[in-house]
């Protein structure tokens, strides 16, 4: 099983823990995590875009000139698509996005993903991550101990107001919980800084 030192907020270590050679010492299976990344994305999508079409646009209800004999080509509507004005033909309509990954691939793909920080010394195991105050310059202290300069995602074992809005206003920085965490921010982020309870939940959730 990985071991792995323990810091506080300052960078300094406290102590170490054993990480589950399930959750965060698993082979990385490269296929699974580019699945499970083009997943996530397309269900980011919202699917709401739209255009007009011919019947949606106002105006067109007179026929421009007569059938016959005028020697232009005959027309129905000055809002055909042919014409300035006119409606879209084939156009985009909302439509939703989602893809669906099954369960087992889902978990595959974590433990790939943990397991791949992990391996590339870009995790760190904080004792406790909390903030007396909504201050952003402690969240920035915390962070330039730990040597996290550019993106960074932190998990807490819960929701913690304080820690979240005085890390909103960093660039780069995000949180989320031990419940939350998807393979997207996880490989997205160039240090993974995970609070010890949070560790502990993870393990107990999916390290069966």
């Amino acid at each position: 099983m990985p071991n792995m030192k323990v810091v506080d907020m300052a960078g300094k270590e406290v102590g170490t823990i054993e990480l589950s050679e399930t959750v965060f010492g698993a082979d990385v299976n490269s296929s699974v995590l580019h699945t499970a990344v083009k997943v996530y994305l397309a269900n980011q999508r919202q699917g709401t875009q739209s255009t007009l079409t011919r019947t949606e646009v106002s105006g067109g209800g007179k026929k421009p000139w007569k059938q016959k004999g005028t020697g232009r080509a005959r027309q129905g509507s000055t809002r055909a698509p042919q014409w300035t004005h006119g409606g879209v033909a084939l156009g985009p309509k909302p439509r939703s996005y989602r893809m669906t990954v099954n369960k087992k691939e889902k978990r595959l793909a974590l433990f790939g993903a943990l397991s791949a920080k992990v391996a590339g010394n870009e995790m760190v195991v904080v004792d406790n991550i909390a903030a007396t105050s909504y201050k952003t310059k402690a969240m920035v202290e915390m962070l330039t101990a730990l040597g996290a300069q550019k993106k960074a995602l932190i998990v807490l074992p819960s929701v913690d107001p304080m820690v979240v809005k005085s890390c909103a206003n960093i660039p780069g920085v995000k949180t989320t919980v031990h419940n939350a965490v998807n393979v997207y921010d996880v490989l997205n982020c160039d240090t993974l800084i995970v609070a010890k309870g949070a560790v502990e939940k993870i393990e107990e959730v999916y390290a069966k």
